[in-house]
Protein backbone atom coordinates (compact mmCIF):
# COMPACT_ATOMS: atom_id res chain seq x y z
CA UNK A 1 0.00 0.00 0.00
CA UNK A 2 2.96 2.64 1.09
CA UNK A 3 5.16 1.39 -2.04
CA UNK A 4 1.42 2.23 -4.22
CA UNK A 5 1.15 5.88 -2.63
CA UNK A 6 4.75 6.03 -3.55
CA UNK A 7 4.30 5.56 -6.82
CA UNK A 8 1.10 7.78 -7.01
CA UNK A 9 2.97 10.65 -5.36
CA UNK A 10 6.00 9.92 -7.92
CA UNK A 11 2.86 10.24 -10.88
CA UNK A 12 1.50 13.51 -9.72
CA UNK A 13 5.26 14.75 -9.53
CA UNK A 14 6.04 14.21 -12.98
CA UNK A 15 2.86 15.75 -14.44
CA UNK A 16 2.95 18.73 -12.14
CA UNK A 17 6.52 19.34 -12.94
CA UNK A 18 5.89 20.69 -16.92
CA UNK A 19 3.39 22.70 -15.88
CA UNK A 20 5.25 24.49 -13.41
CA UNK A 21 8.04 24.78 -16.34
CA UNK A 22 5.69 26.14 -18.42
CA UNK A 23 4.39 28.56 -16.03
CA UNK A 24 7.82 29.73 -15.31
CA UNK A 25 8.70 29.91 -19.44
CA UNK A 26 5.12 32.34 -19.51
CA UNK A 27 6.36 34.11 -16.70
CA UNK A 28 9.20 34.44 -18.01
CA UNK A 29 8.46 35.55 -21.52
CA UNK A 30 5.78 38.28 -19.94
CA UNK A 31 8.96 39.26 -18.29
CA UNK A 32 11.08 39.77 -21.11
CA UNK A 33 7.97 40.97 -23.60
CA UNK A 34 6.53 43.50 -20.68
CA UNK A 35 9.87 44.46 -19.14
CA UNK A 36 11.77 46.13 -21.34
CA UNK A 37 9.61 47.66 -24.28
CA UNK A 38 10.81 51.62 -23.97
CA UNK A 39 14.53 49.93 -24.11
CA UNK A 40 15.08 47.39 -26.25
CA UNK A 41 16.16 47.79 -29.68
CA UNK A 42 14.05 45.89 -31.63
CA UNK A 43 10.70 48.06 -29.82
CA UNK A 44 12.61 50.81 -31.38
CA UNK A 45 12.57 49.05 -35.05
CA UNK A 46 8.92 47.85 -34.88
CA UNK A 47 7.67 51.22 -33.48
CA UNK A 48 5.91 53.06 -36.29
CA UNK A 49 6.36 56.53 -35.21
CA UNK A 50 9.69 56.37 -35.00
CA UNK A 51 10.15 54.82 -38.04
CA UNK A 52 8.02 57.77 -39.66
CA UNK A 53 10.24 60.67 -38.03
CA UNK A 54 13.45 58.87 -39.14
CA UNK A 55 11.86 58.96 -42.72
CA UNK A 56 10.90 62.56 -42.14
CA UNK A 57 14.45 63.55 -40.57
CA UNK A 58 16.07 61.49 -43.87
CA UNK A 59 14.01 63.22 -46.43
CA UNK A 60 14.57 67.10 -44.88
CA UNK A 61 18.87 66.48 -44.66
CA UNK A 62 17.79 64.53 -48.60
CA UNK A 63 16.63 67.89 -49.55
CA UNK A 64 19.21 70.39 -47.93
CA UNK A 65 22.15 68.61 -48.89
CA UNK A 66 21.17 66.50 -51.68
CA UNK A 67 18.91 68.81 -53.70
CA UNK A 68 19.12 72.43 -52.37
CA UNK A 69 23.09 72.82 -51.39
CA UNK A 70 23.49 70.94 -55.52
CA UNK A 71 21.60 73.72 -56.84
CA UNK A 72 23.12 76.95 -54.85
CA UNK A 73 26.61 75.44 -56.21
CA UNK A 74 25.55 75.38 -60.03
CA UNK A 75 23.54 78.53 -60.05
CA UNK A 76 26.86 80.26 -58.72
CA UNK A 77 28.83 78.53 -61.18
CA UNK A 78 26.77 79.71 -64.15
CA UNK A 79 27.78 83.15 -63.64
CA UNK A 80 31.36 82.55 -64.29
CA UNK A 81 29.93 82.02 -68.03
CA UNK A 82 31.37 84.96 -69.87
CA UNK A 83 28.89 87.61 -72.16
CA UNK A 84 25.24 86.95 -70.11
CA UNK A 85 22.59 89.79 -69.38
CA UNK A 86 23.00 91.57 -66.07
CA UNK A 87 19.35 90.47 -64.89
CA UNK A 88 20.45 86.81 -65.63
CA UNK A 89 23.61 87.40 -63.21
CA UNK A 90 21.00 88.81 -60.71
CA UNK A 91 18.47 85.49 -60.88
CA UNK A 92 21.29 83.09 -60.84
CA UNK A 93 22.77 84.97 -57.83
CA UNK A 94 19.12 84.92 -56.11
CA UNK A 95 18.66 81.10 -56.42
CA UNK A 96 21.73 80.26 -55.10
CA UNK A 97 21.10 82.64 -51.59
CA UNK A 98 17.67 81.84 -51.65
CA UNK A 99 18.64 77.35 -52.05
CA UNK A 100 21.41 77.70 -49.30
CA UNK A 101 19.02 79.71 -47.45
CA UNK A 102 16.24 77.07 -47.09
CA UNK A 103 19.04 74.20 -47.10
CA UNK A 104 19.84 75.72 -43.56
CA UNK A 105 16.19 75.84 -42.68
CA UNK A 106 15.98 72.06 -43.47
CA UNK A 107 19.14 71.11 -42.05
CA UNK A 108 18.43 73.07 -39.01
CA UNK A 109 14.77 71.27 -38.37
CA UNK A 110 16.57 67.47 -38.97
CA UNK A 111 18.92 68.38 -36.38
CA UNK A 112 16.06 69.90 -33.76
CA UNK A 113 14.03 66.26 -34.49
CA UNK A 114 16.86 63.96 -34.32
CA UNK A 115 17.78 66.12 -30.72
CA UNK A 116 14.47 65.71 -29.85
CA UNK A 117 13.19 62.39 -31.17
CA UNK A 118 16.18 60.65 -31.45
CA UNK A 119 19.01 58.73 -29.14
CA UNK A 120 21.63 60.47 -30.02
CA UNK A 121 24.96 58.54 -28.02
CA UNK A 122 27.04 59.58 -30.83
CA UNK A 123 28.01 56.08 -31.57
CA UNK A 124 28.36 56.03 -34.82
CA UNK A 125 29.79 57.71 -37.98
CA UNK A 126 26.28 59.45 -39.01
CA UNK A 127 25.65 61.35 -35.71
CA UNK A 128 29.19 62.47 -35.27
CA UNK A 129 28.86 63.90 -38.98
CA UNK A 130 26.09 64.93 -38.69
CA UNK A 131 26.57 67.65 -35.72
CA UNK A 132 29.77 68.58 -37.21
CA UNK A 133 28.02 69.00 -40.49
CA UNK A 134 25.46 71.25 -38.98
CA UNK A 135 27.83 73.79 -37.91
CA UNK A 136 29.69 73.92 -40.37
CA UNK A 137 26.39 74.55 -42.63
CA UNK A 138 25.32 77.99 -40.14
CA UNK A 139 29.16 78.92 -40.23
CA UNK A 140 29.01 78.57 -43.70
CA UNK A 141 25.53 80.53 -44.30
CA UNK A 142 26.80 83.61 -41.57
CA UNK A 143 30.06 84.09 -43.53
CA UNK A 144 27.79 84.36 -46.63
CA UNK A 145 25.88 87.38 -45.21
CA UNK A 146 29.01 88.88 -43.70
CA UNK A 147 30.81 89.18 -47.50
CA UNK A 148 33.26 91.93 -47.94
CA UNK A 149 32.89 94.35 -50.92
CA UNK A 150 34.82 93.54 -54.29
CA UNK A 151 38.34 94.77 -55.11
CA UNK A 152 40.29 94.07 -51.58
CA UNK A 153 42.35 91.51 -49.85
CA UNK A 154 39.38 90.40 -47.82
CA UNK A 155 37.18 89.85 -50.45
CA UNK A 156 39.73 87.21 -52.25
CA UNK A 157 40.25 85.48 -48.22
CA UNK A 158 36.41 85.42 -47.96
CA UNK A 159 35.83 84.07 -51.11
CA UNK A 160 38.51 81.28 -50.77
CA UNK A 161 37.39 80.35 -47.18
CA UNK A 162 33.80 80.54 -48.79
CA UNK A 163 34.28 78.08 -51.03
CA UNK A 164 36.28 75.49 -48.76
CA UNK A 165 33.08 75.38 -46.89
CA UNK A 166 30.70 75.32 -49.84
CA UNK A 167 32.71 72.30 -51.24
CA UNK A 168 33.68 70.53 -47.72
CA UNK A 169 29.94 70.67 -46.89
CA UNK A 170 28.88 69.26 -50.18
CA UNK A 171 31.22 65.95 -49.77
CA UNK A 172 29.98 65.77 -46.46
CA UNK A 173 26.52 65.75 -47.08
CA UNK A 174 26.79 63.25 -49.96
CA UNK A 175 28.82 60.82 -47.53
CA UNK A 176 25.88 61.83 -44.77
CA UNK A 177 23.44 60.87 -46.48
CA UNK A 178 25.11 56.88 -47.51
CA UNK A 179 26.15 56.73 -43.79
CA UNK A 180 22.02 58.09 -42.65
CA UNK A 181 20.70 55.41 -45.47
CA UNK A 182 22.98 52.62 -43.83
CA UNK A 183 22.03 53.79 -40.33
CA UNK A 184 18.31 53.33 -41.47
CA UNK A 185 18.81 49.93 -42.55
CA UNK A 186 20.68 49.06 -39.55
CA UNK A 187 17.72 50.65 -36.96
CA UNK A 188 14.50 49.40 -38.43
CA UNK A 189 16.27 46.38 -40.60
CA UNK A 190 14.76 47.27 -43.92
CA UNK A 191 16.85 47.27 -47.39
CA UNK A 192 18.04 50.60 -48.42
CA UNK A 193 19.45 49.48 -51.78
CA UNK A 194 17.03 50.92 -54.16
CA UNK A 195 17.12 54.45 -52.30
CA UNK A 196 21.03 54.29 -52.58
CA UNK A 197 20.81 53.12 -56.12
CA UNK A 198 18.58 56.31 -57.19
CA UNK A 199 20.53 58.73 -54.70
CA UNK A 200 24.19 57.60 -56.53
CA UNK A 201 22.25 58.15 -60.18
CA UNK A 202 21.04 61.75 -59.00
CA UNK A 203 24.78 62.54 -57.67
CA UNK A 204 26.10 60.63 -60.91
CA UNK A 205 23.48 63.43 -63.26
CA UNK A 206 24.44 66.49 -61.02
CA UNK A 207 27.91 65.79 -61.58
CA UNK A 208 28.11 65.45 -64.93
CA UNK A 209 25.71 68.40 -65.56
CA UNK A 210 28.45 70.67 -63.68
CA UNK A 211 31.12 69.29 -65.49
CA UNK A 212 29.50 70.18 -68.59
CA UNK A 213 28.18 73.71 -67.74
CA UNK A 214 32.18 74.14 -66.75
CA UNK A 215 32.87 73.25 -70.16
CA UNK A 216 29.65 74.77 -72.01
CA UNK A 217 31.02 78.10 -72.16
CA UNK A 218 34.50 76.68 -74.03
CA UNK A 219 32.20 74.88 -76.62
CA UNK A 220 30.30 78.04 -77.34
CA UNK A 221 33.47 79.97 -77.56
CA UNK A 222 34.73 77.06 -80.20
CA UNK A 223 31.51 77.16 -82.01
CA UNK A 224 31.76 81.41 -82.68
CA UNK A 225 35.23 80.93 -83.01
CA UNK A 226 34.80 78.46 -86.04
CA UNK A 227 32.15 80.51 -87.80
CA UNK A 228 34.01 83.18 -87.57
CA UNK A 229 36.91 81.54 -88.90
CA UNK A 230 34.77 79.88 -91.72
CA UNK A 231 33.06 83.81 -92.54
CA UNK A 232 36.47 85.36 -92.91
CA UNK A 233 37.46 82.27 -94.77
CA UNK A 234 35.04 82.89 -97.39
CA UNK A 235 34.94 86.62 -97.72
CA UNK A 236 39.04 86.13 -98.51
CA UNK A 237 38.17 83.82 -100.98
CA UNK A 238 35.01 86.31 -102.26
CA UNK A 239 37.84 88.98 -102.61
CA UNK A 240 40.54 87.23 -103.83
CA UNK A 241 38.09 86.31 -106.56
CA UNK A 242 36.83 89.83 -107.24
CA UNK A 243 40.47 90.91 -107.59
CA UNK A 244 41.35 88.00 -110.39
CA UNK A 245 37.96 89.19 -112.13
CA UNK A 246 39.44 92.91 -112.08
CA UNK A 247 42.41 91.80 -113.37
CA UNK A 248 41.09 90.16 -116.30
CA UNK A 249 38.92 92.91 -116.81
CA UNK A 250 41.84 95.54 -116.94
CA UNK A 251 44.00 92.94 -119.26
CA UNK A 252 41.00 93.06 -121.33
CA UNK A 253 40.96 96.64 -122.29
CA UNK A 254 44.05 96.53 -122.31
CA UNK A 255 43.82 94.58 -125.29
CA UNK A 256 41.39 96.51 -126.86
Amino acid sequence: MEIHHHHLFVSLLLLLLPLSSSQENTRSLVIDVNGPVETSPISEKLNPKLVYEIKVHGFMLWASMGVLMPIGIISIRLITIKDQPIITLRRLFWIHVTSQMVAVILVTIGAIMSVKNFNNSFNNHHQRLGIGLYIIVWFQALLGFLRPSRGGKARRKWFVGHWILGTSIAILGVINIYTGLHAYSKKTSRSVKLWTILFTAQLSSIVLFYLFQDKWSYIQSQTTFNRNQSVDHNSNISTAEAGHVDGVDEETKQSY
